[in-house]
């Protein structure tokens, strides 16, 4: 006979004591409950529970730590490694409030608000947030991992721009956490990962985007090179406030393309100024670049609003020379389906800016590459690519990786200088000697 809720050792007490829903193995809905975003990952856990609000989530915390379980947070699943067995599993999608402070330029949402009616909420007062590619990402996932976008070489990372955090912490106490009340947890949240307390809430400063210009460009396979050119002239000089992804797209049953997506904090006739260099490409499949709201970032890239199973691979990139080129323009990468090449720099260099466990990033440009993984083979022939791709760049990659693109069976050591990964370590064993907090990327993994 199947256990149930009220029987089994891991929810005694707690599908009473919380206001959300509590799913154990063998319950209706809790493989879909327990599944990441990507399909690609397993995700075994001993239960779900879909918290109501930030007292179901501190109540989750203290029986975990009286049972001697684990806890893994997550709003919606994106970004996992797979790495929660045994953990009971906390989804705070329902933790999505958002209130906008225009004449402050400042917000505050929960943990479970995605990118995308923060953007909407934030627009009409001529402001916006420092957002990725896809509306669908949760904001405190996205800002724990440090939170790489659009507006990062104008701004910094999106971690960099937080005040304040509202958390649960490993003996579950609610507790507001800022700079001055608690400067080390402060630190380790703003881009450290998940390790050290459970987000309820973040408030993070706003940016000024009074207008803004941007789309894709696309063009045929055979003007990667051209591209590639382009590419690297307009990112020698571009200011701050442009922003400038260069895409080889592969996709099976399809002619290769390559995109150019670009975002400018400006108005459209400095934006186009700027970009008329590839005006000087021919053969344009298509050209969708103009005047844009914020509150719609996400039809830049069109991201997929569906899961899907997949493998990515992130490498932070020193420099472009003959070898960059090549991946970008003649290296063999199929069965990948992109390989992205995006321009860092500006604010993201800067020490006064970068004060987060992250640092200031030096390297001028991140490698980012994608392909299917919806069976095993699929998955061994993408990561065989992947790694060939890296072979071939050689020291262009740098060796440090981007903490918010740290994909499974990477480390966080990868992410952060010794120095910080210390203190990153340091703060977990003081906050949660317990270990009752599990992050997609232990910063103890392997110690």
């Amino acid at each position: 006979m199947r256990q149930t809720t009220k029987d089994t050792p891991t929810a005694t007490g707690l599908a009473s004591a919380v206001r959300g829903r509590v799913l154990l193995p063998g319950d209706e809905g809790f493989e879909a409950a327990r599944r990441p975003w990507n399909r690609a990952v397993d995700q075994p856990v001993a239960a779900v529970v879909e918290a109501a609000d930030a007292d179901d989530v501190a109540t989750v915390v203290r029986h975990a730590r009286r049972a001697g379980l684990a806890v893994a947070a997550q709003p919606n699943g994106h970004g996992p490694s797979g790495g929660t067995d045994g953990a009971v599993l906390l989804r705070t999608g329902r933790l999505d409030t958002v209130e906008i402070h225009p004449r402050e330029r400042w917000a505050r949402v929960g943990a479970g608000a995605a990118w995308g009616p923060v953007l909407a909420a934030a627009a009409p007062h001529g402001l916006t947030g420092p957002a990725g590619s896809s509306p669908l990402v949760s904001v405190v996932g996205y800002t724990l991992g440090g939170g790489q976008g659009w507006f990062s070489r104008r701004h910094g990372l999106a971690a960099d721009g937080v005040r304040a955090f509202d958390v649960v912490t490993a003996d579950g106490r609610p507790a507001r956490v800022t700079a001055d009340s608690d400067p080390d947890l402060f630190w380790a949240l703003r881009g450290g990962g998940g390790d050290f307390a459970v987000v309820t809430a973040v408030e993070f400063d706003l940016l000024p985007a009074d207008s803004l210009y941007g789309g894709r460009m696309l063009w045929p396979g055979h003007r990667a090179a051209e591209l590639f050119a382009a590419f690297g002239e307009l990112t020698a000089t571009a200011p701050p406030e442009l922003s400038l992804w260069l895409t080889r797209v592969e996709i099976p049953q399809a002619p290769p393309m390559v995109a150019l997506d670009t975002a400018y904090l400006g108005p459209a006739d400095e934006g186009a100024a700027l970009l008329g260099r590839l005006d000087k490409v021919a053969d344009p499949v298509s050209d969708r670049r103009g005047s844009m709201s914020t509150a719609d970032l996400g039809d830049i890239t069109g991201d997929p609003t569906a899961p899907g199973p997949s493998l990515s691979r992130a490498e932070l990139l020193t420099g472009l020379d003959a070898r960059v080129e090549s991946v970008l323009t003649t290296a063999p990468v199929d069965p990948l389906l992109t390989v992205q090449l995006r321009h860092l720099g500006g604010a993201l260099t800067d020490p006064a800016t970068a004060t987060g466990p992250h640092g200031p990033i030096a390297e001028p440009y991140l490698l980012y590459t994608l392909g299917p993984a919806g069976t095993p083979e699929a998955t061994a022939a993408v990561a065989a690519r992947q790694a060939a791709l890296v072979r071939r760049l050689g020291t262009a990659v740098s060796g440090r990786k981007p903490f918010t693109f740290l994909a499974p069976g990477e480390s966080a050591r990868s992410a952060f200088s010794e120095r910080d990964l210390a203190r990153l370590r340091a703060i977990k064993r003081e906050r949660d000697p317990r270990g009752v907090f599990r992050s997609n990327f232990p910063v103890l993994d392997g110690v």
